[in-house]
């Protein structure tokens, strides 16, 4: 286990070879293991671009290697799971269809987005990673947590109303340490933040 923690979030991609719909036995594989352990590899490679956001302008540079081959593969696999598996069960939960057609269609947009966000920081990444010198510290630490933040944000959404809607509770927040962040520390976590009312 602590060797998964060191490679980084790959846990998701190594498993590749097995169907995201199937189990190593062949059988259909459980949406809420699906989905726990793909929130957990979200969640770690949000750990993970969180410790190289903190450590500018010094950082491993293998490591940023590693993730930056990891981020695309990753969001496309569950990106994939979720529009063709997860969307579809949560548009038919319920009755009042409007709404869940109004939250997967963003959810998808937000998908888009998410990926070509993701193409930008592995462009950054990459360069950092084969030496390229961090100009603007603070300004590749801003785009990693947006990027991070974004993630955690949408982790968030996906667990309090559209897995509860189909029947999957995952609430582990022991899987990423700020998964539940409110949006106001994203930008500056020193400052204090409102409690909801």
């Amino acid at each position: 286990m602590k060797e998964e923690k060191e490679r980084g979030p790959l846990l998701f991609e190594a498993r590749r070879e097995h169907s995201m719909l199937a189990g190593p036995s062949g059988r259909e594989a459980i949406p809420s293991a699906v989905m726990k352990r793909a929130h957990g590899e979200k969640l770690q490679l949000c750990d993970a671009l969180e410790k190289i956001a903190d450590a500018l302008p010094n950082v491993d540079r293998l490591k940023c290697l590693g993730i930056a081959n990891a981020i695309v593969p990753l969001l496309r696999n569950i990106h994939q799971y979720e529009e063709t598996i997860i969307f579809p069960a949560y548009e038919a939960s319920t009755i009042a269809g409007n709404a869940n057609l109004a939250s997967t269609r963003r959810l998808r947009a937000e998908h888009v987005e998410d990926e070509c966000f993701a193409g930008e920081v592995t462009e950054t990444l990459l360069a950092i990673g084969h030496g390229e010198t961090v100009e603007n510290a603070e300004a590749v630490g801003f785009m990693l947590r947006g990027f991070f933040e974004t993630m955690r944000r949408h982790i968030a959404f996906e667990r309090e109303h559209v897995l509860p809607a189909i029947g999957i509770i995952d609430q582990d927040v022991s899987l990423g340490a700020g998964a539940l962040l409110q949006p106001a520390q994203a930008v500056d976590r020193h400052m204090p933040v409102a409690k909801p009312s």
